[in-house]
Parts: structure tokens; C-alpha cells; sequence
């Protein structure tokens, strides 16, 4: 099997026009009438003395308010469905950045250019990450937040590699045979991970004072922000959950239940109290004191199992850096309870594969079939003997005798059938599944939320956080303005006391000869370590920049893994990206069946994970940024700020120390 290059790859989602905003193909005059009218108005918007609705200026006063201010009938109308035809590819246009002092992609634009404030006024890596992520917290509420779980990786520029570990957690005192269980309330929130592991982050490796850091988040959600069309969606996809709950209706709907649309303008008052609480009090401010009884008052009242103990005794945790290498490339991620492990073994499984000459069918079955056997270890990540069997190559080598990669007589290897359950179980003194996978692993590929960052001195950071499912809990603290996690009650599987919550978050890193090359990782449940296989191959394999290897069309397998029982007599089941403009073509998939496998075609944005990276293009001496083209994000660099004149920049953009020639 060959090299996988060229435009079979995957064409971009969309074209750019002048002005640095990406379109989508085929709109027309009055896509441009309807922006006018949403400019104008936005003008007016700001003479009236409204404010900016995107992130003000580091030196405009804070407001208050409460709930949303609703641009007015036929004129938000009009925003709206501006926002909806230009805000999608990126929200901004910058899918793509480059820049030698630094780089910051998110899953938001506000949220990036929160981190590029950082780098622009001297910070570091781990302060842009740290910057953005609490911004993203008050940004993209759906998708992550103060009351979730993060997994942090951190690559410092002397080299050394470091994990955090904050993920949510059951109380010491929760007891898994007698808790109800549920999908969503307040049966299902555990003890909060995100503000400590923000805080250790910053506080072991940032540089700026966390004042600073914290600065735009708290803006954004005192001063509010544009609701974009996605996250708007989220909202209303999740209306009748929230409305439920008191703090839920109270911070996430309108007055009148409904729930706020594309355009609106979020204001969270009481949420910008609690940063300023934390930006003031540090892990205390949230974990003890007046916060910790807000949140255990309400919750012990609701049923709820998380204690003032629970709270006050959490910490984030150092976590165990896990390591492979693919074709050269230094593959970094973290063990459990985040699943580098499994992204490393499939891609030491995907090794086995020569992919020289492969054709896009070719590849997609490789790719699949190498997901499809690392997912049958997912119930067998217990000790650090397991971490050290998945880092294994010979391991790989002895499993990818499991890689149906052709049909009967096929140039592409054999098609055996293969009991699932009997390989999952087989091998001695390692757990077996028991029942039903965990709900979390089958669930919507549409949550979570990856950012990565870079520096000018080589430092990197990826970060991953998460609510779980949408909207996660349903459950607003009344009174805070943050939900929590989905965590207990079954979501994520059987949770003893004190355990703390696996999932398929996957920050990853890939390093050059020990250099720095690449950060990134996913947003989208069990799809997370697909789609960082799915990128990391294209660049290394099709040796496409970072922002091409987004564009390309991805695959994730269905049959097996635990994604859903194998039919030992049926082909396998394959979910192919079919989107307009970055799917596969027809012949590829008709290619692709032709090798014994069953093809789901899905249409549907953010399907298949959503990557924000940052990538060190040796070449030209700067950082490449990239944002998923299926999200909202964008990438953003040092002074790079529409809205808002940027500080000074720092000497920090000229004394980048590029790696070595070859890397």
C-alpha cells in the first residue's frame, strides 16, 4: 500500500473571501445583504452603548445584568441567519493561523483569542492553555465547565513532559449498589475536577499572574458574548432536561422557558462572581468556603451524593505519561483515566500496515480495522502492567493477526470472522467485559472540548475537558451559573467510593528527534481516539500539514469494539464521513465495500471528532494553529485580535529557537 496523498484526501469545507471570513460554497447576493444588515446593526449596536459583543478590550470596565439581552425581532432575525451562513466555518474565518511567537486553537473563537492575549502580554503556553480554558468554560457551557473533568499534557520547553489528572470523581462515600442510577440529574454529579486542575496547571507551570489568566472569562461572563449557531442548538436540543431543574432554567433558558437562540447576547453574572472568587481565593475559594456549601446544600437537597468532605479533600492528580512511536514520529499521551494507552496501541497496530501505495479504501479499512481491535482492550486498562502491555509493539504485532483488512482473495491481507467476545476475554488475568458497555461509550459524538497551545520558546500544551453528554448533568448550581458533569448513576459505568471517572479523553502530543511538532486532540465521546488516529496518520503517513489532515475524511468502525455486538457471520460495519466537501466520494465508499465491509454513510457535522492542533512547521520557522472545519473554533496568534486594540507584543515572538533542520 502506497503513500495517501493529494486532493483524494479530502477537499477544504470551505473557500475564502476577502476580508478573512469563510463562506460556504453556493451562497449567493443575498448572503452579502443580509451581512450588511447584520454589520449595520452591529454597528448600532456598539453607538448605543451596548459594548462589543464579542471579547472586549483588557482595559473595559466590567458590567453586570443578568440573562440575555435579545437583539430585537426582525433585526436579530437578521443576525441569526448571518451568523448561521458565516459563523460556521470557523465562526471567524481562521480555521487556519500562522505565527512565530506562539499559537492557541479552540473549540471557540473567544475563547482562542482569550489564550493569544495570553502569549501576546509575555505568558507561556501553559497560560494561553489555561487562559482559554476557562474562557471555554464560560463560552461553550454545552460542551465543558467548572463543574466538569479535564486531562491536561504539557510539554515544557527544556522538554520534559507532564500530566495532569483532573477528572470528576465519586465521593468517598458513594456506594454504587445503592445509588439510583440515571442518565441526567442530580443523581449523576460527582465531585468537580476542572478548577483544580486549571489552577495546579498554571500555578506549577504558568508565568503570568492568574489574575490575568483569569481576566477574560470573567469579562466574557460579566460582560456576556454572541451565542453562536451551535451552541444555540445544544441549548434547545437540551431545553426540556433543563427546565427541570431550578438553576438549570434560571442561568440556561430565557424567562419564559424558551430556550436563547443564535445572536443572543449570554450574560452570567453569577458565574463571573465564582471566577472572581477563584481568581482571588485559588482551589480553596471553590473546594471550601462559601462556593463548596452553595454547591452541598443544593445538591444533598436534590439527592444528590456529593458531600462538603468529598469536596474539600479533592486534588488534581500528577498523571503517568504513556509513549509509542509511529514511523518515526514520538507518539506522548496519558494513562488512565484518559485513553492515550488505547490512541497509541491503535496506531503501533496501525504500524503493522505497509501504506505504501494505498489506495483511499485502502486506507480507511486499515484505519478502521486498527480502531476496531484497540478498542477491545478498553475494559482492560487496570494496572501499569496494561499501560506497559498497550505501549508494547510486539503486543501490536501479535493483535494485528485480529486486522481484517480484505475480502476473501483480496490484495489487502485475509477476512477472517472473529468472536468478539471470545478475543476480549481470552487472554488470562485481565478483565473481561461484563454486561453491557458503559452508556458513555456509545453515546452522541457530539461533546467535549479540545484546545491546544504553543509558545515561542517550544513549550506545548493539549487539554481536553468535558461535561460528558451535552449540557452534561441537566444540573445548574442555582445561584453559580455552571453544570456539572454527567458522572455517577451509570453514565460512566460502575463507580466505586472514591473512584475517579475514565473516558476517552485523549491530549496527545508528537514529538521530532525530542522536539516539539505536534499538540492536539478531540472533542466526541468514544470518537476522540479515532480521530486523532485518523490525523496523526495523515500527516505522517500522507505527510499533510496539520489543517489539511483535519480537512481529510475520517472513519470509525461500528461492528465489535464494544461500539456494538459482532455478527461473526456479517460483515463489518464501517461509519464513513460522507459530509459535502470532506467526505468520501461515492467511489471510495463503493472501493471500500468492495474489500467485505458494510459502510454507513453520515452526514452530519462533528460526527467524527473535532480536533483542535497546533503544529511547528520547521520549514518556515512558525506555528502552524488549526481548528476543526466541522466546529466553531478557530485558531488565533499573538496580536491577532479583531475586536480590541492587542498589547505591545513581547520580545517572546522573536527569540523562537526553531528544532533542528530535520525535524
Amino acid at each position: 500500500m502506497g503513500s495517501v496523498r493529494g486532493p483524494a484526501l479530502g477537499a477544504p469545507l470551505t473557500h475564502a473571501v476577502p476580508g478573512g471570513l469563510s463562506v460556504k460554497k453556493k451562497t449567493g447576493p443575498l448572503l452579502w445583504i443580509l451581512f450588511g444588515a447584520a454589520v449595520l446593526y452591529w454597528i448600532w449596536w456598539f453607538s448605543m452603548g451596548r459594548g462589543f459583543v464579542p471579547l472586549p478590550p483588557d482595559d473595559e470596565a466590567e458590567s453586570g445584568g443578568a440573562g440575555v439581552s435579545s437583539l430585537a425581532s426582525p433585526v436579530r432575525a437578521l443576525i441569526a441567519i448571518a451568523l448561521l451562513l458565516f459563523v460556521p466555518a470557523g465562526a471567524d474565518g481562521q480555521l487556519v493561523n500562522r505565527s512565530s511567537g506562539g499559537m492557541v486553537s479552540a473549540g471557540h473563537p473567544l475563547a482562542a483569542e482569550a489564550g493569544a492575549r495570553m502569549l501576546d502580554q509575555g505568558g507561556n503556553a501553559v497560560d494561553a492553555a489555561v487562559a482559554a480554558a476557562w474562557a471555554l468554560s464560560v463560552v461553550e457551557p454545552s460542551m465543558s465547565g467548572i463543574g466538569g473533568r479535564a486531562q491536561i499534557l504539557v510539554r515544557l520547553p527544556d522538554g520534559s513532559l507532564h500530566g495532569i489528572d483532573a477528572t470528576t470523581q465519586a465521593p468517598a462515600t458513594y456506594d454504587p449498589d445503592t445509588a439510583p442510577q440515571a442518565g441526567y440529574g442530580y443523581p449523576t454529579v460527582g465531585v468537580p475536577g476542572v478548577p483544580a486542575g486549571l489552577l495546579r496547571a498554571h500555578e506549577k507551570f504558568g508565568s503570568l499572574p492568574r489574575a490575568i489568566v483569569m481576566a477574560p472569562a470573567i469579562r466574557l461572563a460579566a460582560q456576556g458574548f454572541t451565542l453562536l449557531p451551535g451552541e444555540a442548538r445544544r441549548h434547545a436540543a437540551a431545553a426540556g432536561q433543563l427546565a427541570e431543574f431550578e438553576g438549570s432554567r434560571r442561568h440556561f433558558l430565557r424567562p419564559d422557558g424558551t430556550p436563547h437562540e443564535a445572536g443572543d447576547r449570554l450574560v452570567q453574572s453569577d458565574l463571573a462572581d465564582v471566577l472572581r472568587a477563584i481568581a482571588e481565593g485559588g482551589h480553596d475559594a471553590f473546594y471550601s468556603g462559601p462556593i463548596a456549601e452553595r454547591m452541598v446544600r443544593d445538591l444533598q437537597a436534590n439527592g444528590g451524593a456529593v458531600t462538603r468532605e468529598a469536596l474539600a479533600a479533592y486534588r488534581a492528580e500528577t498523571s503517568r505519561i504513556v509513549r509509542g512511536d509511529y514511523r518515526g514520529i514520538e507518539l506522548a499521551g496519558l494513562w488512565m483515566p484518559s485513553f492515550g494507552a488505547i490512541t497509541i496501541h491503535a496506531l503501533h497496530l496501525l504500524e503493522t500496515v505497509d501504506l505504501e501505495g494505498a489506495t483511499e479504501a485502502e486506507w480507511a479499512a486499515a484505519v478502521a480495522e486498527a480502531l476496531r481491535v484497540a478498542y477491545l482492550e478498553r475494559p482492560n486498562q487496570r494496572g501499569w502492567e496494561d499501560a506497559e502491555r498497550l505501549m508494547s509493539k510486539g503486543w501490536a504485532v501479535e493483535r494485528a493477526a485480529l486486522m481484517q483488512l480484505g475480502a476473501p482473495g483480496g490484495a489487502v491481507g485475509s477476512f477472517e470472522s472473529v468472536d468478539e467476545a471470545e478475543v476480549a476475554g481470552a487472554r488470562e488475568g485481565r478483565a473481561s467485559t461484563d454486561g453491557p458497555p458503559p452508556p458513555a461509550w456509545s453515546a452522541e459524538p457530539g461533546h467535549t472540548t479540545h484546545l491546544s497551545t504553543a509558545d515561542a520558546q517550544g513549550g506545548m500544551v493539549a487539554l481536553t475537558q468535558s461535561l460528558g453528554p451535552n449540557m452534561g448533568s441537566k444540573v445548574a448550581a442555582p445561584g453559580l451559573g455552571f453544570l456539572y458533569a454527567a458522572t455517577l448513576g451509570g453514565y460512566l459505568g460502575r463507580m466505586e467510593g472514591g473512584q475517579r471517572a475514565a473516558s476517552h479523553i485523549s491530549p496527545f502530543m508528537l514529538l521530532r528527534n525530542g522536539e516539539p511538532w505536534v499538540a492536539l486532540g478531540a472533542a466526541g465521546g468514544g470518537r476522540i481516539p479515532t480521530a486523532i488516529v485518523a490525523a496523526v496518520s495523515r500527516m505522517v503517513d500522507a505527510d499533510l500539514p496539520v489543517h489539511e489532515a483535519l480537512r481529510a475524511p475520517r472513519v470509525v468502525p461500528i461492528t465489535g469494539s464494544a461500539f456494538q455486538a459482532a455478527d461473526p457471520d456479517g460483515p463489518l460495519r464501517v461509519d464513513l464521513e460522507a459530509n459535502t466537501g470532506v467526505g468520501f466520494s461515492d467511489d471510495v465508499i463503493a472501493a471500500f465495500e468492495a474489500l467485505g465491509f458494510s459502510a454507513r454513510r453520515t452526514i452530519r457535522p462533528g460526527a467524527f471528532g473535532r480536533i483542535h492542533a497546533v503544529q511547528w512547521d520547521a520549514v518556515r520557522g512558525e506555528w502552524i494553529g488549526a481548528a476543526d472545519p466541522d466546529w466553531e473554533g478557530a485558531a488565533r496568534a499573538p496580536g491577532d485580535f479583531e475586536f480590541g486594540e492587542a498589547r505591545a507584543g513581547s520580545e517572546a515572538r522573536t527569540t523562537l529557537k526553531p528544532p533542528p533542520a530535520d525535524s
